[in-house]
Formats: C-alpha cells, sequence, structure tokens
C-alpha cells in the first residue's frame, strides 16, 4: 500500500512517539528524554532512551532505534504499511485508498495464506474431537476435566490423530503447499521421514492474535510423554512473547483487570467459571511486550500462577515487569491447591471470589515471601529481616505511598516503625532501594542472596552482536549529533563544514539530507528523515545519531574546542582517504593541506 509523503507525515506527527512507546514500556522523564528498560532485549539498567523534542527513540544497549513507524512495525510484526494503517486509526485519520504495489500484495496474500492455514487445521482437529470415533479419546479427556461442549466449542478445542502424517494429508488435499505448511509450523520435513505433523495424539488448543485470527496452537499430550506441552514455534505471524492466550476475549470483560495464569488449561477453566478476563503466556515467561498487551486495555492484573516453587518464581519476575510499566500488581493465593482450575473444583467459585477480593499487593507478598526466610522471634533474624524489607520499601518513590506501607508492614509483623523508617531513609540515600527480589531469590532452593547477583544481559534469539566502532564514522555521527541539537551550529559552521565533509558509509546520506532539510525549512525534523531508510540497521544507526546524549558541558568555550577537534579530525581522515583513492596526490600537497587544517579555530 503506497501512501504519499504528506499522508506519511501526517499520521507520523499526529502520533507523539512517548505517548505511543507508553502504551507498550513504563517510560521515566530523565532530563530532556524519557528512558526504561528496553522492550527488546533484557536489561536491569535502562538504556532505552525516547525524545519526545526529536521523536525518535534510541536502546544504547542492543542499537535498536529509529521513529514511531520503526517501533511499531518492530514491536508488532508490521510492515510499514501496516503501521501506518494502525497509527492512523490510533488518531483518528482516515486514509486515502491506494492500490499495492506487487511486492506489498505478495506479503500481504502470504500473511494470509498462513491465517487460512491455521483456520483450516483449527477446523480439522476440532473436527476430529467432536464428529469422530478417533477424536473421542480427546473428547473424553476435555470432559473429565470439566469442560462442557459450549466452552470445547468456544475456544474450538480439537484433537490431533495418532498418526504422524494426519494434518499433513489433509491440508495437502486441500491444495496447502509444503512451503506454506512449514511456514506456519504445522509440518516438520526431513529427508529421511519425510513431512511428518508437529502435534500428534494430542488434544489441540487453537492460539489467536489480539482479533482473534488463529496463529498458533498449543497441544497436550495424552498419556505420559514428554514434553507434555508443545506450542507452535514462532513464525511470521506468531511471536509468543507478543501474545496472550485469550487476550481477544479478556480485553473486552466487564470484571475490573486481567488475571494473569501460568497455562491456557487454567484459563479455559477460569473462562467457564465466569473469569473471562483470565489470560496466560504462551510457554514462555512473561514478558514486557506481554505487559504492554495487557497495558493497552488496563493497568490492574492480578497473578493466579502456580503456588510450588517455579509458579513462586513466575510471580516474582510477573511483579518486577508489571511495576517497571507503571502497572498494579495483585496477587491471588491459591493455597493449599496448586492452579486456579485445581482451587475452583475443590473449593468452589464464591471462594475463589473471595481470594480474589483478598488479593495481595505486589509490595507486600514480596515483603510476606521474605518474611519466611527469618525468625521472627529471633533479634538478629528480625533486624535483618527489617533490613531486607527496608530495601524493599525504599525503592517507593512516592513519599506518602512509602510512608504508609511502612505503617503497614509495621505493623503486621510488629516491627518498630521509627527504627523501620530509619532504615528506609538511610538506604534509599546509599542508593541501595531494590525494586524487585525476583532477580535475588531461589525459591526453589528458598535462600536469599546477602548482596543482589548481577546476571549478563540475555540478547534476543539470533541478534547480531554489534559492530566494533569506526573511529572516521563515530566523529562524523557526533558531529552530526551536535549540530542536530544545537542547529545554530549550522549557520556557524557554514564557511567551515558542509555535507561534502560527511563521506562515511551511511552518514554521508544523513547529512546531504539533513543539511538539505536546514536550507529548506531552517531547522532539522529527525523523524521525518527517518521515513528514507528502509532498512533495519540503517535506521539504527541514524537514530543513534539523532538520540546520542552530549557527554560533555556544552558551554560556549568548551563547545569551541570539541567542534575544532571533530572538524580538523573529519577533514584529515578525509584527505588520507583521497591519498588512498588516487596515488597521484603529492605528498607536499598533501602536507600543505593538513598544515592548514590545524589553523583551523572554530569560535561561537
Amino acid at each position: 500500500m503506497y501512501y504519499s509523503d504528506e499522508t506519511v507525515e501526517q499520521v507520523r506527527s499526529s502520533n507523539d512517539i512517548v505517548d505511543v512507546i507508553s502504551e507498550y514500556a513504563g517510560l521515566k522523564k530523565s532530563g530532556n528524554s524519557y528512558k526504561c528498560c528496553c522492550p527488546f532485549h533484557t536489561e536491569k539498567t535502562p538504556s532505552f532512551t525516547v525524545s519526545r523534542e526529536k521523536q525518535m527513540y534510541h536502546c544504547f544497549g542492543c542499537g535498536v532505534g529509529g521513529n514511531v513507524f520503526t517501533f511499531v512495525m518492530k514491536y508488532e510484526n508490521f510492515t510499514f504499511p501496516e503501521a501506518i494503517q494502525y497509527l492512523a486509526k490510533r488518531a483518528g485519520i482516515t486514509l486515502p485508498e491506494k492500490d499495492m504495489t506487487e511486492e506489498e500484495k505478495k506479503k500481504q496474500s502470504w500473511k494470509a495464506m498462513l491465517y487460512e492455514v491455521n483456520k483450516s487445521a483449527a477446523a480439522y482437529f476440532h473436527y476430529l474431537l467432536t464428529k469422530t470415533e478417533r477424536g473421542k479419546l480427546g473428547y473424553d479427556y476435555y470432559r473429565k476435566r470439566g469442560f462442557t461442549d459450549e466452552t470445547i466449542n468456544k475456544f474450538g478445542l480439537g484433537y490431533a490423530d495418532i498418526y504422524k502424517d494426519d494434518l499433513y494429508k489433509y491440508l495437502k488435499s486441500k491444495g496447502y503447499s509444503d512451503e506454506l505448511m512449514r511456514a506456519a509450523g504445522l509440518v516438520l520435513f526431513d529427508e529421511k521421514k519425510g513431512p511428518q505433523d508437529r502435534f500428534w495424539n494430542r488434544v489441540m488448543v487453537p492460539i489467536t492474535d489480539i482479533n482473534g485470527k488463529i496463529i498458533a496452537f498449543g497441544g497436550r499430550v495424552l498419556g505420559d510423554a514428554l514434553p507434555k506441552y508443545i506450542n507452535t514455534s514462532e513464525t511470521e505471524i506468531f511471536l509468543k512473547g507478543r501474545n496472550l492466550f485469550a487476550m481477544n476475549i479478556a480485553r473486552h470483560s466487564r470484571r475490573k483487570g486481567v488475571i494473569l495464569c501460568e497455562g491456557y488449561m487454567d484459563v479455559i477453566a477460569m473462562h467457564q467459571a465466569g473469569y473471562d478476563n483470565a489470560v496466560a503466556s504462551l510457554g514462555t515467561a512473561f514478558t514486557p511486550g506481554q505487559a504492554g498487551l495487557i497495558k493497552r486495555y488496563t493497568t490492574d492484573v492480578y497473578l493466579a500462577y502456580d503456588s510450588d516453587g517455579a509458579g513462586m518464581a513466575a510471580t516474582m519476575k510477573a511483579i518486577s515487569i508489571l511495576r517497571s510499566l507503571d502497572m498494579s500488581q495483585k496477587i491471588i493465593s491459591l493455597k493449599p491447591h496448586k492452579d486456579p482450575d485445581e482451587f475452583i473444583k475443590n473449593e468452589g467459585l464464591e471462594a475463589y471470589d473471595e481470594r480474589v477480593r483478598d488479593a495481595l499487593n505486589g509490595r507486600l507478598f514480596e515483603i510476606n515471601v521474605i518474611s519466611g526466610n527469618y525468625n521472627l522471634n529471633d533479634p538478629e533474624d528480625k533486624t535483618a529481616f527489617m533490613k531486607a524489607a527496608g530495601r524493599l520499601l525504599a525503592g517507593i518513590e512516592d513519599s506518602t505511598e512509602r510512608s504508609n506501607y511502612i505503617d503497614t508492614v509495621s505493623s503486621k509483623y510488629f516491627l518498630n516503625k521509627q527504627e523501620l523508617a530509619k532504615i528506609v531513609t538511610e538506604v534509599g540515600m546509599s542508593g541501595l532501594a531494590e525494586e524487585s527480589l525476583a532477580d535475588r531469590m531461589d525459591f526453589r532452593s528458598r535462600e536469599v542472596p546477602n548482596q543482589p547477583a548481577e546476571r549478563p544481559v540475555q540478547e534476543r534469539p539470533g541478534q547480531v552482536e554489534k559492530k566494533k566502532e569506526n573511529p572516521a564514522e563515530e566523529n562524523e555521527k557526533y558531529l552530526l549529533t551536535l549540530m542536530v541539537n544545537n542547529q545554530y551550529l549550522f549557520d556557524k559552521l557554514a564557511k567551515v563544514i558542509s555535507e561534502k565533509d560527511f563521506t562515511e558509509d551511511i552518514i554521508s546520506g544523513v547529512a546531504k539530507q539533513i543539511f538539505d532539510q536546514y536550507r529548506e525549512k531552517g531547522e532539522v525534523v529527525p523523524a521525518t528523515i527517518l521515513n528514507s531508510f528502509d532498512d533495519t540497521e540503517s535506521q539504527e544507526k541514524v537514530s543513534e545519531i539523532f538520540t546520542k546524549e552530549l557527554e560533555f558541558d556544552t558551554t560556549p568555550s568548551v563547545m569551541e574546542k570539541v567542534l575544532t577537534d571533530l572538524i580538523i579530525k573529519i577533514k584529515m581522515d578525509n584527505i588520507d582517504k583521497e591519498l588512498k583513492k588516487s596515488g597521484n596526490v603529492s605528498q607536499i600537497e598533501l602536507a600543505r593541506k593538513k598544515n592548514e587544517l590545524k589553523k583551523i579555530k572554530i569560535t561561537l
């Protein structure tokens, strides 16, 4: 779908990047920009920076960056036209109807076919479960779990036959290609064994996106084989960390907030019991991306993870993620039962309603968890507990809220309020306040380390390591950063530097656009320049130029020295490049040019 530059700019300027990214991540003001932990890789120290003035973002940890279109494309796995359509709808803009290019038609058609083959597979699984004798094994399993026919039909539950190529033969008979079945993650192809269904001898649960389109499947084995549960591997339309099971239903629920469970069987049971606001992650730990999806519809989240050690660890991690996005966390106690399904079956819906009403907020839950590691009748243990609780409470920024927590904790655990308050103050002033215990506790061993342990940053699957820096390129990027951040420099440096001095790879193209835009409009609008770069690597380099924070005091005297040094280095590098290209350049002439450069002195 082609849209004019004017339409693209209208959509971009109508969607403030800080407002858009705030719907996905917990941005916090930091100087002239906003920061948070990167939504595209795991990190503890925020390095993801968003500039409202420049309408751009950049992560100085993993290197991603761009404008509002780039963010939505990367986060939602959208094409550029899809990102425009999504943001236009968000801003209430009616887009003109335009014809698609052949390439766009192919991409859209391919995605449509992926949705279609998943839909066909789901229909076949459901047919086997509900209409055939072969599926009775699966049907009996669901009925034994207490699922009604209405629930089975509502979620489109199904059954994958015992034959390893049953689905393949069915889809082949419907005209679907091997390439499509492989791309959808439904069939595996082996040179020796031939095509084999990914799912066989399992009860099947279709997984849908936020709009209700089937994008993947979850399958539970019938019998004792392992693994008990498997999901579709990630595909072009299925990103595990960006989707939640049953979120398409939960977003329309009239119940308050969302209840986050561990598995889709728990969610189905809760929906049948009337809790249609229950959702679950999809075979992975809860992610910031999933939290961001929930945040579009509510900031209230109830956690109903299993009550075992693994469930406890998952709860603590989820609390940390939700808190970082400024979302409330309430923990539903399921003890003495393992999961919501077991609780409701044994205690009934009224008892579960009561547990939801009495759900403990995240901070108090964390303190309650660590209290179990101390003997509060022992003076030394009690002191250690107070210090541990103090580290948690010191992380509360609002002074009134912090004071209320101190009241509640000191009262509940019979602690001296003044001493606890003193500890909280001392910890806060020393900078040791902790936002979460998720990375400090091993809930399987139930041990609490004395100091928080640092973990290495986990890279995204397949993420390429950042390339080594090129000094010449870094100098050119830094000078452009200075000029874009201080646009009066374009006039001040007009006789000394021009776009022709920027010769490094992509930087030369960026510089030309920047100088052209300044000459035409009298200002540089970074976010519009980024639209002309299609590939991810280019966008990330450009975004770094525009969002890089200056590392020195920008007073005139300091700025003059920095500019002088940069300009001399850049021009010197260009002379050396000229020498390498042409061996006919006189060494004497080269030396003369370099001596002339040394005389440059920038004055502001």
